[in-house]
């Protein structure tokens, strides 16, 4: 707020915005930002009023995941070909491509609440060719739940004594809360390796025993 100064509004959209269809946003920290804006929206640190906040924040939410649908349908197969760089990590792709298999459209509404997957679903929505209605429709439902929500939780939140007197705890909390389904992930796909691993170690112990018997 400070670094930003009287452009913090046009900033925190423009965050939303990215974090919502521009691949590259993938990192920003969507879900603690709005719910900052409402926390100090309420402390009266803020002066734009809570409900053009809500609505600009929306605007922005959907509108980066239109972006996000024409990236993915015009350029999304070449870019998600390509190898891992320092930003562009595959998992992340293949990590939203099994969020987006398990739960169908709903996936479009559900991502806003991951952080990550809503960055990259909308492009695999767009390489997917998903139907723009259908799209479209749900991203509109999941921009207003999610930026509106978080925006409203943090303002109601902001209004007790014990969450204005202890902003940094509650946002550190708020991150930790944030990241808790990509460490689940990330633990259950390290198990899933594992597994694997370790089948693929029988199965190789398995054919070496039986050898010499048909040799």
């Amino acid at each position: 707020m400070d670094a930003l100064g009287p452009w913090f509004l046009v900033g925190l959209c423009f965050i939303i915005f990215a974090e919502c269809g521009l691949l590259i946003g993938f990192f920003l920290p969507g879900d603690s930002l709005l719910f900052t804006a409402g926390l100090f929206i309420a402390t009266n640190d803020i002066k734009t009023p809570l409900w053009l906040m809500c609505v600009l924040l929306s605007v922005c939410a959907f509108a980066g995941n239109v972006v996000g649908y024409g990236i993915g349908y015009k350029a999304g197969p070449a870019l998600f070909n390509k190898p891992d760089s320092k930003l562009f990590k595959r998992e992340h792709v293949d990590r939203t491509h099994v969020f987006f298999d398990k739960y169908g459209p709903r996936a479009i509404v559900l991502a806003r609440f991951v952080p990550i997957v809503r960055t990259f679903i909308t492009a695999i929505a767009g390489v997917g060719r998903m139907d723009r209605k259908k799209f479209f429709g749900y991203s509109a439902i999941g921009g207003v739940a999610w930026a509106t929500g978080v925006t409203i939780l943090g303002y109601f939140l902001g209004q007790i004594g014990f969450v204005r007197s202890n902003v940094e705890l509650i946002l550190v909390l708020l991150v930790l809360i944030s990241v808790t389904p990509i460490i689940v992930e990330v633990l259950k796909a390290r198990r899933e390796r594992k597994a694997a691993n370790e089948n693929s170690a029988e199965v190789t112990q398995h054919i070496e025993r039986i050898r010499p018997n048909d040799a």
